[in-house]
This record gives structure tokens, sequence and C-alpha cells, in this order.
């Protein structure tokens, strides 16, 4: 894994397709909201970048393949954006799990706890992004 640090409130790093990318990416973001003080929400934010870490290793990143993390929050009190691109095909959705599966449930969470989220378009494959006010 390598990191680049841009300006002040712009942060990105790669992820190879690997289990203990997840725990690194929310890692990574956790030293980025101490970093420029954001307490609120903390473990919402966690939370979804877990959720989408998992996903984007699970469904998104082909073998031999990583995906980026990439976070931004626009000035001091501007929205946190967090952006995974991937080069898998696909495009995420909200299953409906029944109350019996146990899994499913990444995008309900994100859809629950971050303000805005959704998926955009990559060549090749995707960004899927979540915002928190």
């Amino acid at each position: 894994m390598n990191g680049t640090t841009h300006a002040p409130y712009v942060r990105e790093r790669f992820y190879r397709r690997d289990r203990r990318s997840v725990p690194a990416a929310r890692e990574f973001v956790r030293q980025a909201l101490v970093d420029w003080g954001i307490a609120d929400r903390a473990d919402d934010v966690l939370l979804c970048v877990s959720e989408l870490a998992t996903n984007a290793l699970l469904h998104g990143v082909p073998p031999g393949r990583g995906f980026k993390l990439f976070l931004s929050r626009d000035g001091v009190a501007g929205p946190l954006r967090i952006e995974l691109h991937d080069s898998g095909d696909g495009y995420p959705r909200i299953p409906d799990a029944a109350a019996a599966d146990e899994g499913g449930r990444g995008l309900m969470l994100v859809e629950a706890l971050a303000d805005k989220w959704g998926v955009g378009d990559r060549d090749p494959g995707k960004v899927v992004w979540c915002e928190f006010g």
C-alpha cells in the first residue's frame, strides 16, 4: 500500500485485494478524522468505510487489482466525502435482505448512516461514495 497526502482536506490511498485492506482503510480514515478535527459521527463514518471497502473487495475488485480510497472535505466546515474507486463491473444496489440473511446489509447501513450516497461511472469500474454534512 502506498499513500499520498495532498491539500489539507484531501487524502487518498490505494489498497490491494486483501482482507487486511478493510482495517487498514478504517485506520487511514480514522487518522484523517483526527487530523481534521472531525469527532462528530466518527463511528458512523468508520462503519461506512468498512462497509464500502468490504463491498469493493467482495464485489468490485477483480483478482490482481485493488481499490482507491479517496477522502475530501470542502474547507473546515464542509461535508466529508468518501469515495471508493474500483475496476469491477456491476452496479451496487441495496438488496432485499431477508431477516435470516447473514450478508447484504452493507449498503443499507451506508444509506441509513450517511447523509448522501451514490455510484458514479469510472472507466473501468465505478466509484461508490458517501457524504457526511
